[in-house]
């Protein structure tokens, strides 16, 4: 990381693992694939976003997983938290370009959501600005096969952590 970007604080954010009842996790493949960083192929994450200013934890998961999959609080539960946050840095051909250039990467907190609903329950169009063309259940193990390089520690830590609970 250059010296103009080492010293930018982490984005606060939360991340959502949201697991059906037979465990698959859900993905979104992501609109603005090319701003990721992913040169080929599909960018794919699970639901995740910023956490606002004086917003608490749950309630801004709860809020991404509704902004980004149109899911609602009351056909979720909430399982787990992950024991401590996960950080990751942009990389260099990111840096200074999303999020204005406030912020070297992300710290993020990730919570496990049981969906209690069924497919049909699934909006991806429910925010003014979608962030996914399309979505699907994946097993946790094919996770970081899907998302982009940089994350991907990132998500293998939060399926080992999550695994027996899933």
């Amino acid at each position: 990381m250059s010296d103009d970007f080492a010293g930018l604080p982490y984005r606060p954010c939360v991340g959502v693992m949201l697991v059906n009842a037979q465990g698959r996790v859900f993905v979104g493949k992501r609109i603005d694939n090319g701003s990721v960083g992913k040169q080929e192929g599909d960018a794919w994450q699970m639901p995740q976003g910023g956490i606002d200013e004086g917003e608490e934890l749950h309630p801004a998961a709860l809020r991404e997983l509704y902004e980004e999959t149109g899911i609602a609080a009351d056909l979720v539960t909430i399982i787990a938290e992950s024991r401590e946050e996960h950080f990751y840095d942009l990389p260099a051909e990111l840096l200074g370009k999303l999020w204005r250039g406030r912020f070297r990467g992300q710290r993020q907190r990730w919570l496990l959501l049981r969906f209690n609903g069924d497919d049909t329950h699934v909006n991806l169009d429910a925010h003014e600005h979608p962030e996914f063309l399309e979505w699907k259940w994946v097993e946790p193990e094919v996770l970081p096969d899907l998302i982009v390089p940089f994350k991907k520690r990132v998500y293998r830590q939060v399926v080992e952590e999550f695994r027996d609970l899933i």
